[in-house]
């Protein structure tokens, strides 16, 4: 190879891998910058509100209900229709 095609190729390699670096680099701070204020406590003191009922409420945490809690009038995975086709199953 002439020294002309070598320079090239080694231009070029330098160039994509300077432009990978940065934007590896840009993509991994802005993870980090972005991402850490969601780590934060939450409640009324602290500068994180995830909802509007956490920033006004009594309650200094969120409360979370558990798995099994029904949610609303219905419990949607415990319909009749449900109920009834897992014992036709059995």
């Amino acid at each position: 190879m002439t020294p002309d095609i070598q320079n090239l190729l080694m231009g070029a390699l330098s160039g994509l891998a300077a432009s990978t670096l940065f934007l590896l680099v840009l993509f991994i701070g802005f993870c980090i910058v972005f991402g850490l204020p969601k780590g934060r406590r939450t409640g009324k003191a602290s500068m994180v509100h995830r909802s509007l009922d956490e920033m006004v409420g009594e309650e200094r945490y969120a409360k979370y209900l558990p798995p099994d809690a029904p949610r609303g009038p219905a419990d949607q995975l415990r319909t009749p229709e449900l109920l009834e086709a897992a014992g036709r199953k059995s």
